[in-house]
């Protein structure tokens, strides 16, 4: 698992920009107050894998901008040659996290996911939104791109539904 000092490495090593950093460093910080949050209810989450996929998570935006690739796939495969298979993971689901459980335990993929969804730039913003920014932003340069992000953000709903359910405070509260 690495640490904070081998995620700044990476992260320098990839050349990735400061307010991509920026922006990571804010999605651990809402990432790992959840997972406290939900520790402290039951729930068991690797906080250590939590931080080094959220400041991670992002580590292959810059490369991938201009040649429109996957961020997510491509800061996977970047980890698993890396050897951080757990965090490559994460990474390759924070930003389609693809099927989940809704009555299950939450999980580190969840939690990275739905922080990720809830910063913009780097600062906590509510689901309606970072959806709308990402619409804004992205809906109307690729045709099919409005439709994904609708899918997502309903997905993401469900997400938030699931992690606040078992929590004494609500998603305003972050």
């Amino acid at each position: 698992m690495p640490d904070r000092a081998e995620c700044e490495r990476l992260l320098d090593l990839h050349r990735v920009p400061a307010h991509i950093r920026r922006h990571s460093e804010q999605v651990s910080r809402v990432a790992l107050r959840l997972a406290r949050a939900l520790a402290s209810h039951g729930e068991h989450l690797d906080l250590a894998l939590l931080e080094a996929a959220a400041l991670l998570h992002d580590i292959a935006k810059a490369d991938c901008l201009a040649s429109h690739r996957d961020h997510a796939v491509e800061g996977g495969a970047v980890l698993r040659r890396e050897g951080y298979l757990a965090v490559a993971a994460l990474v390759e689901r924070h930003v389609e996290l693809g099927p989940c459980d809704p009555r299950g335990p939450v999980t580190e993929a969840e939690v990275l996911n739905y922080s990720d969804k809830r910063v913009r730039h780097d600062e906590v913003v509510s689901l309606a939104e970072r959806f709308e920014d990402l619409v804004v932003r992205y809906g109307g340069r690729y045709p099919q791109a409005e439709g994904r992000i609708r899918q997502n953000w309903e997905a993401t709903r469900k997400v938030e539904r699931k992690i606040f359910g078992g929590l004494p405070f609500g998603p305003g509260e972050l």
